[in-house]
């Protein structure tokens, strides 16, 4: 019972954290501070989600894998495909390798 609620609250957590839709001109950083960031860090650290930044498991990953990741989920992380566009999974994507390049 005890293991239920905390996936519940788990879950609630994730799905407040994610909500929104960026501007369509939002800028890479905008979205990843806008959807990810609560996840993910502020600065690519890691959280509840693994960490993004240099090094990181995602630095090494081709640009097709943090696509699919993006727009279809992966594990506990939700789907983004009806909150972005193609051309902002896009400039999420250039932020993050231009994060990870740093």
């Amino acid at each position: 019972m005890m293991r239920r609620l905390v996936i519940l609250a788990m879950a609630g957590a994730l799905a407040t954290a994610c909500v929104g839709r960026p501007q369509p001109d939002a800028g890479g950083e905008e979205i990843y501070l806008q959807l990810c960031s609560n996840c993910h860090g502020d600065r690519l650290e890691g959280g509840i989600g693994p960490a993004l930044g240099p090094g990181s498991n995602a630095a090494d990953q081709p640009d097709s894998f943090l696509r699919v990741t993006i727009t279809e989920g992966r594990g506990r992380m939700p789907s983004f495909a009806s909150s972005l566009s193609d051309v902002q999974v896009d400039r999420l994507i250039e932020y993050l390798r231009e994060a990870q390049d740093q």
